[in-house]
């Protein structure tokens, strides 16, 4: 397996795994994610690839995309905020058939290496209550809860 930069070629296997996060998602939470569709249009997806500042990465070993990371370098600062790089991770997916195979862990353990190469503070995410898979997984990462989103549905 390696792990690099995503690229045009990897855009199948990127929309597949894209559609089970959305899966995963509609299930926990069908009130607030649609089933069916796409979090992005190939041209939106494509733009991203190519955007420094959004660093996507992929698993592969040969022609199939096993995992990826869809990452987004921030710099925060104002009145009250420090300054500071971070590396937030949008999005961590491995193909559902690979699981259970350290690929996730590898995948975090790139995205930890290049957020230090680019002298990030931290990396942040946000994980949905509905994905405790997700959680436990975050949580065996070593991540601990930052902040806390609330939500009372009227």
């Amino acid at each position: 397996m390696v792990i690099r930069r995503g690229e045009e070629r990897d855009l199948a296997g990127i929309n597949s795994l894209l559609n089970q996060v959305l899966e995963v998602h509609h299930r926990g939470r069908p009130d607030l994610f649609k089933s069916g569709t796409k979090k992005y249009m190939d041209e939106e997806l494509l733009a991203i690839l190519k955007d420094e500042e959004k660093p996507v990465f992929v698993a592969v070993d040969g022609e199939n995309l096993l995992g990826y990371a869809f990452c987004i370098l921030k710099q925060s600062g104002d009145n009250i905020l420090t300054d500071i790089k971070t590396l937030y991770i949008d999005d961590l997916c491995v193909d559902e058939a690979h699981r259970g195979k350290r690929i996730g862990e590898q995948l975090y353990e790139y995205v930890l290496s290049f957020a230090r190469q680019e002298g990030c503070y931290n990396v942040t995410l946000n994980v949905w209550e509905c994905n405790p898979g997700a959680k436990r997984f975050y949580e065996k990462c070593g991540l601990v809860p930052q902040k806390t989103g609330m939500e009372k549905i009227l």
